[in-house]
């Protein structure tokens, strides 16, 4: 749900040179994704509910801003999960540009829809048992990518260029990119109740996939860096050339089928992910009761559905920069999540927290970093264009629609009955 191995990160290196990359790559997790992970282990170890995060906050704070952390999340969604489509028929196009052509390339996004909706029909487990091997599969290349290029560098000595020449705004994509590369982690709280042991598992899970994740994007850049190979003008796809450079055509081949299988793998484990909301606040009485049915294997079928639907729709919308709007929308409902991680502190200091991310002091700390590299993306794509919309602009529209649909979704009846207890 966070990382489909090295791809996607290309864009960083070519933006900012081996040695402000592997920087970016090194510090960023301690600023942005052990804090979160420290949060969710306490959260969902305390509260391991389907619906994760949208149950904490609207324990935490009421039902209102319960309803918020979930249109936010939704909402990104739709930006989030078509940028992994797009990926599967980016590296699809390098085996063969006519595969894509024309209206190919979106009967191809489709069908990475469509196919992952039916394999989630199958259960969590399906899911999470697939994702382990669909990771080993992509990582494969990259291991013998990294060993024929360290290989390269010990016997040819070859000069290695740590630095180019880049400009502010490559600077800030290629932050903005290793953010989005490094979040993602409470997506995997919405499924709690169908996790083995969630108290001792998920703080397990947290905090070793974050160095896992940190070691898979670092490793093959210095990798690339021995192996005297130009970081000028890399950007996403780019991986397939270096492979092919150190290790001829079957490798780059090799490549470009992990990059299918890491975009395919991500849309896989997020669909899991983003279709318990619904169905968590459909139980709330939020959404119609409909949403919340759930097959025999304990699937919301009906939620795969419609949230399947409507990034379908998703596809084919103009948007110059996913990765902007995502970051936005994605940053506010985290801000929300460290907010309730404090409250429910205060709130509830009984609760038993099998796994407690130090004191109120650290607790506080924890969302400052997050904060401000999130206030750092606004400001960042302040001039980035979303349907013709300033991205800010459009972020905010879309954020001012969640209490709107929350008057109109949920009666006074429901509102009084979902008023938040401590026995909740």
């Amino acid at each position: 749900m966070v990382s489909g191995g090295p791809y996607a990160i290309e864009d960083i290196l070519g933006g900012a040179g081996y040695t402000t990359a592997v920087v970016i790559l090194l510090v960023l997790p301690f600023l942005w994704s052990f804090p979160t992970t420290l949060m969710i282990g306490e959260l969902a170890s305390a509260i391991p509910a389907d619906g994760g995060f949208y149950i904490w906050v609207r324990r935490a704070m009421g039902p209102f801003w319960g309803y918020q952390e979930g249109w936010l999340s939704l909402s990104a969604s739709v930006f989030d999960m078509a940028i992994y489509p797009a990926f599967f028929v980016t590296y699809l196009g390098k085996f063969n540009p006519g595969l894509i052509a024309g209206w190919h390339g979106w009967a191809w996004s489709l069908a990475v829809v469509v196919v992952c909706c039916a394999w989630n029909l199958r259960g969590a487990p399906s899911v999470g048992d697939g994702s382990v091997w669909l990771f080993v599969l992509l990582l494969a290349p990259f291991a013998i990518f990294v060993l024929l290029a360290f290989w390269r560098g010990f016997a040819l000595h070859p000069a290695v260029q740590w630095e180019h020449t880049t400009t502010r705004a490559a600077l800030d994509t290629a932050l903005m990119v290793a953010m989005w590369n490094y979040m993602g982690w409470d997506n995997a709280s919405t499924v709690a109740k169908e996790v083995e042991n969630p108290q001792r598992n998920y703080p397990r899970a947290m905090i070793g996939s974050a160095l896992l994740v940190a070691f898979t994007y670092i490793l093959p850049l210095i990798a690339m860096a021995a192996a005297g190979l130009d970081a000028k003008g890399f950007s996403t796809g780019a991986w397939v050339d270096a492979a092919r450079s150190v290790g001829g055509p079957i490798l780059g081949l090799a490549v470009v089928a992990g990059g299918c299988i890491s975009g395919f793998g991500m849309f896989n484990a997020l669909v899991m992910s983003y279709t318990r909301l619904p169905m968590a606040m459909a139980e709330d009485g939020m959404l119609p009761p409909v949403v919340a049915r759930r097959n025999n294997r304990d699937v919301p079928w009906v939620s795969v559905l419609l949230c399947g639907l409507a990034w379908a729709l998703a596809l084919n919308l103009p948007f110059e920069r996913l990765i902007s709007i995502d970051l936005i929308l994605y940053g506010a409902s985290l801000i929300l999540e460290f907010v309730a991680l404090v409250v429910l502190r205060l709130r509830e200091p009984n609760l038993a927290r099998p796994f407690k991310a130090g004191n109120l002091a650290i607790a506080c700390a924890l969302g400052v970093g997050p904060t401000v590299l999130i206030l750092y993306a606004l400001y960042a794509s302040r001039d980035e264009q979303i349907m013709g919309f300033p991205a800010m602009l459009f972020a905010l529209l879309v954020a001012l629609l969640g209490p709107v649909l929350y008057w109109f979704t949920t009666g006074g009846q429901n509102r009084r009955r979902l008023a938040p207890t401590a026995a909740d």
